[in-house]
Order: C-alpha cells, then sequence, then structure tokens
C-alpha cells in the first residue's frame, strides 16, 4: 500500500501531483484496470476515474458505453447551459434540478458528469517576489475598536510591519488615529530592523484617492 497526502479545499479534495502521475503510469503503461489501481494505491475509484477524466485519457469502460446513450445525454443541453449561467452550482444543486425534469440516475455518475463538462476558470499568472534580508518590508494601520481610558473613550489603532523575507512581525498599538502616530510607529519599527523599501498597504487615514495600490516609499 502506498501513502498519499491530499490537500482539502472548500469545494473539493485536490489530488497530489504525484499521486496523480502514478495513476497515469500504471492505466496507460501497466494497463492496470481502474479497481486494480484504487486498490493498490488505497484510493478510491472514483479518485482514479477523476484522474483519468481530468487528463483526458479515454478509458476502456467510457469507451464501450459510449457506443449507447447514457441517462443523462438528453439533459446536457440543460446542464450545460446551467453550468453556463452559474459556474459554481454545486452537482446535488444541479442534480436535483435535472431529476425534477425526468432524469432518474444517480447521483454518483452524475458527478463525474458534471466535472467533464463545468466550465473551468481561466488560469492566472502569479510572480513570486524575492526580496533579500532588510530588503523589503509591509506596513499597515488599523483600528481595533476603542477603549475606555478614564472618562474617556479613545480609538484603539494598530501599526504593524512585517519583514518581506524573514516574516517578522512589529506590532505597536496607539490610542489615537493620527499622523504623527502612524509615522512614530516606522520610527519604533526601525530600531528594531532597517529596510531599503517599505510598501505602505492602503489606510483610510491614509488614502489620497480610490486606488487601492501600495505605495512605494524609499527609505
Amino acid at each position: 500500500m502506498f501513502g498519499w497526502a491530499f490537500c482539502v479545499t472548500a469545494h473539493t479534495m485536490a489530488i497530489a501531483p504525484e499521486l496523480r502521475a502514478q495513476i497515469l503510469r500504471l492505466f496507460q503503461a501497466e494497463r492496470w484496470r481502474v479497481g486494480t489501481i484504487a486498490c493498490q494505491l488505497g484510493v478510491h475509484h472514483s479518485t482514479v476515474r477523476r484522474v483519468l477524466d481530468e487528463s483526458g485519457v479515454v478509458n476502456v469502460v467510457h469507451a464501450l458505453s459510449a457506443a449507447r446513450p447514457a441517462r443523462v445525454d438528453p439533459y446536457l443541453p440543460f446542464m450545460l447551459e446551467t453550468l453556463t449561467k452559474f459556474p459554481g452550482l454545486t452537482a446535488s444543486r444541479l442534480h436535483a434540478m435535472v431529476c425534477e425534469r425526468g432524469y432518474v440516475g444517480g447521483v454518483d455518475h452524475f458527478r463525474h458528469t458534471v466535472a467533464r463538462h463545468r466550465p473551468r476558470p481561466p488560469a492566472e499568472a502569479y510572480l513570486r517576489l524575492r526580496t533579500l534580508p532588510g530588503e523589503q518590508a509591509q506596513v499597515d494601520w488599523g483600528h481595533f475598536g476603542h477603549v475606555v481610558v478614564g472618562k474617556a473613550k479613545r480609538p484603539l489603532m494598530a501599526f504593524v510591519m512585517v519583514l518581506s523575507y524573514s516574516r517578522r512581525i512589529f506590532l505597536h498599538f496607539s490610542l489615537n488615529a493620527r499622523m504623527d502616530s502612524f509615522l512614530r510607529g516606522h520610527v519604533l519599527a526601525f530600531r528594531e530592523t532597517l529596510h531599503k523599501c517599505v510598501i505602505e498597504l492602503t489606510a483610510k487615514t491614509l488614502s489620497i484617492d480610490e486606488t487601492n495600490e501600495p505605495r512605494h516609499h524609499r527609505i
């Protein structure tokens, strides 16, 4: 038996890349059946089928069944139209809607059909930023409610600076939202460490426009 790590998300269980590669190798190179792969790798057969479906591999069972119409075929136009309008609609909710229109198939096979036809969002590109020690820090200034000092009610503001390289955090609280308190947070933080560039995250007390773009301040 093999041990595999799974990452659970809000909507589905992501399959580890190593497990995905192992399933494809056993199916394509070794010609193992779905049930054999599932048994030897210690996973559910639906996991094996999902890997084969998502990878574009035609399962022998699917190829044989393609010659005869499936129960869900008459409802595919409605399913595709609904998924186009509501890409995030759950398979169980869509199954209930199709059943109201006469579908009598089970929900397990229906989920695989939905997974094959669900529109996939376009891949997003991300730029991984790498910084040197002491080169950059990120700063934010936030409101944390109010505190009572004697007979006065004072706002509780937090200044936080995070070093981009080490993720070390400096936190300082103030009892007002004045600019001098915000600047004092910088002074206290710079006593702890030095950085060439500070990225100020937009705060309402600092914004001069409606943009949410970070402002870079060279020191």
